[in-house]
């Protein structure tokens, strides 16, 4: 089992930055995959990047490729999302998840955090 918790979720004006943080407890958070997914109202989860269990190896959606970035801390069992240059598009609940690959696929991840609330204002 792994337990997910997200954090540093806010409402921020279109051009800023947030950094989200998710934390991991339980099953040995060096050897799983990370992703971040997030949700907008009335649409579907949809992928926003992946990292593997070293770091070394990142997937990025078109959408926030150059704009986003993921990285993690083992030695803390945390992954962040650094999110710049955020657009008003970018408001979404934001997940984290935990899997045993590197996929896009929001099926093939085994746990969820329960989300934090990313508002870009125009």
């Amino acid at each position: 089992q792994v337990q997910l918790v997200e954090s540093g979720g806010g409402l921020v004006q279109a051009g800023g930055s947030l950094r989200l943080s998710c934390a991991a407890s339980g099953r040995t958070f060096s050897s799983i995959a990370m992703g971040w997914f997030r949700q907008a109202p009335g649409k579907e989860r949809e992928f926003v990047v992946v990292v593997s269990w070293s770091g070394g190896v990142t997937y990025y959606a078109d959408s926030v490729k150059g704009r986003f970035t993921i990285s993690r801390d083992n030695a803390k069992n945390t992954v962040y999302l650094q999110m710049n240059s955020l657009k008003p598009e970018d408001t979404a609940v934001y997940y984290c998840a935990a899997g045993n690959r590197i996929t896009i696929a929001t099926g093939e991840y085994d746990y969820w955090g329960q989300g934090t609330q990313v508002t870009v204002s125009s």
